[in-house]
């Protein structure tokens, strides 16, 4: 590429947009850091503004969910992850004792990092979950050890490494709290939308998420919000995706779904 070419694409640039950019097989940090413009963080500093300005990609890469109901401006993924990170701060008072709440609250903020490097990839992108696992791993590894290994002795990456872990780990009950926050946050979303909608958009699919509530506590606000949403609907007709096919969803998504919220 020339450096006029260069100039004339970074010239047409939107500054507040960044696409997280497909490369080619296998996927590597490495290959993806390459796209990152005008560079990719210093690695190894002492500093942690490197780390901060990764961070970035998080509030200006998108959801992808929505993208495909044409949902263009929609949540970044650190509106997400903010929103999750208040929500534990009304976590049931029966279930709060049992819980770490400050580390669910970093966890929540902790879940989605490696979305700043692999995207956010979504149930139906095809991208096997031992892959999409090893992808984020790979990110979290890159994050925690080359942007944060020389940061105040390292302690920060190995404690967003081992909260990340956790998460995925899924063996915990703080973990199995963040991850119903997670899925709630979802379905908040889901209904704002439609409801802004007004009827014209029908995103039921997304209420699949419902079924895979874990815990009592969470489980009675996600019926909640299910009730919400089909009072808004009234009688006219909507998908529901915590009903899978029989709900109106297509079963190559449901199947698709099935396999990304395995174990």
């Amino acid at each position: 590429m020339s450096p006029d070419t260069r100039r004339d694409e970074r010239d047409s640039l939107e500054p507040g947009v960044v696409i997280t950019p497909k490369v080619s097989e296998p996927w590597t940090v490495e290959k993806v850091l390459a796209t990152i413009y005008p560079e990719a963080p210093t690695e190894g500093s002492s500093s942690p503004l490197p780390f901060f300005h990764i961070l970035e990609r998080l509030k200006t890469g998108k959801r992808e969910g929505w993208r495909r109901f044409s949902i263009n401006r929609g949540e970044s993924i650190s509106d997400h992850m903010y929103r999750m990170s208040l929500m534990t701060l009304l976590c049931p008072p029966s279930l709060a004792p049992k819980l770490d709440l400050n580390k669910c609250m970093k966890m929540c903020l902790i879940h989605d990092m490696a979305e700043s490097i692999v995207g956010d990839i979504t149930p139906v992108d095809g991208v096997p979950k031992p892959e999409k696992s090893r992808r984020e791993a790979e990110t979290m590894d890159y994050i925690s050890k080359n942007l944060l290994g020389k940061v105040y002795g390292g302690l920060a990456g190995q404690e967003i490494r081992a909260i990340w872990q956790e998460y995925e780990d899924s063996k915990t009950l703080d973990s199995l709290f963040v991850h119903d926050i997670d899925k709630m946050e979802l379905l908040l979303q889901m209904v704002e939308y439609e409801k802004r909608a007004d009827k014209c958009l029908d995103l039921g699919e997304f209420a699949y998420v419902a079924t895979k509530v874990a815990l009592p506590e969470t489980q009675e606000w996600a019926k909640e919000i299910l009730k919400e949403r089909d009072e808004f609907w009234g009688g006219k007709s909507h998908i529901h995706g915590e009903a899978g096919v029989n709900g109106g969803v297509k079963e190559a998504t449901t199947q698709d779904q099935n396999a990304y919220y395995s174990k």
